[in-house]
């Protein structure tokens, strides 16, 4: 019998729900309600200017643009920054715009991306490292992190994934604190969706960089996980899954620890061993 919390459709913005017929060792049941993870498109503006469509589940879309603007390296500093809201005339509530301070200009047309960029790839636009090279610095933190801080991680999130629990379908991603306080924790139906809303809601906050901040994702370490960390200035990356070849290259090129199948009381470390202390 599942686990999942069909109530959750109620209440949760990233959980909607549907009808299925389980089947199971030769037995069909009758039709039954389950709750299913939502993905849906989101237009994100800036100026009113349209930049990009992203897939993703609803909720913390203010804080997916914030993010997304700091990964994709549109905006540096929280100071350019004057807001993120809702645009007040689309009914559907899936257009956000990003307004710039004051006086600001930037090139637009270079950032506009006439793609549509799917939940399970993100938004593959950087195609070099040196490319990324270009855009953010290397990573100089040198804290150090208690390598057994890194193995509670996963434990105690299960409890917290709210939509995860409800649907089986949604990817997770938080940011720990050197001494493992959890600072933010987002879900979607996109991992790297997920990092951009934990970035933006710190970007937001204007609490980014965090001084031996790790972030922990569930699933595997691709290249443009770590390249969203590096936007962000996070030195620690841990992942349930495995690592990409390409995203280990990418940590080892610009300091970054990056840590992969962190599970079962183990983890492989791929770049930066001297950051995790015993």
């Amino acid at each position: 019998m599942s686990s999942r919390k069909p109530s959750a459709a109620a209440t949760h913005p990233g959980v909607t729900s549907c009808v299925v017929r389980r089947w199971g060792k030769g037995e069909r049941r009758g039709p039954q309600s389950d709750s299913v993870a939502v993905e849906e498109p989101l237009e994100i503006r800036i100026e009113t200017r349209s930049i990009a469509v992203v897939m993703r589940t609803p909720g913390h879309d203010e804080e997916l643009a914030a993010g997304f603007v700091l990964s994709e390296g549109i905006l540096r500093e929280r100071s350019a920054l004057r807001g993120v809201k809702r645009h007040p005339r689309n009914k559907l509530g899936n257009v956000v715009d990003v307004f710039l301070a004051d006086g600001l200009k930037l090139d637009l047309e270079r950032f506009t991306r006439h793609v549509f960029a799917s939940s399970s790839c993100g938004l593959c636009g950087v195609a070099t490292i040196d490319a990324v090279r270009r855009q953010f610095p290397k990573i100089v933190d040198r804290t150090r992190v208690p390598a057994a801080m890194l193995h509670g991680l996963g434990a105690r999130l299960g409890g917290v994934q709210e939509g995860f629990s409800a649907t089986g379908g949604l990817h997770a991603a938080a940011l720990f604190a050197s001494d493992g306080r959890l600072l933010v924790l987002r879900e979607d139906i996109g991992r790297h969706n997920a990092v951009d809303k934990v970035i933006g809601r710190m970007f937001l906050d204007g609490l980014l960089p965090v001084a031996g901040g790790v972030l922990w994702v569930s699933g595997r370490a691709s290249f443009e996980i770590l390249q969203k960390a590096l936007a962000a200035q996070i030195p620690v990356i841990a992942a349930v899954g495995a690592p990409s070849s390409l995203a280990i290259e990418l940590a080892q090129a610009n300091g970054q620890t990056l840590v992969g199948f962190l599970r079962d009381g183990r983890f492989n470390v791929y770049a930066g061993p001297r950051r995790l202390r015993v």
